[in-house]
């Protein structure tokens, strides 16, 4: 069995978390999933890990058209952007 230090070396990531191996993926991707499903709103997270971030609204303002401001979203608009910034930085 490869240690996990072996598999940094082997990797190349003295300064970077290892590649993970594919047989090593799908334990790390439900202990993520689980994880995610714990915390507040944690199906709004999970939804924006594998479907992408909100788009946000554009609105016509005098002829041009620009991206609404946090303040001008919707309740469930406002939840879904706070779910997809807690979606990146547990990915990161």
């Amino acid at each position: 069995m490869t240690t996990l230090a072996e598999f940094m070396i082997l990797s190349g990531g003295d300064n970077r978390p290892p590649m993970l191996e594919k047989h090593m993926y799908d334990s790390w991707k439900s202990r993520m999933e689980l994880y995610i499903q714990n915390k507040e709103h944690g199906r709004m997270i999970l939804e924006s890990v594998e479907h992408g971030p909100l788009i946000w609204p554009t609105i016509e303002e005098n002829g041009d058209d620009r991206q609404r401001q946090y303040e001008e979203l919707s309740a469930t608009e406002k939840i879904q952007a706070d779910c997809d910034l807690k979606a990146t930085n547990i990915i990161l």
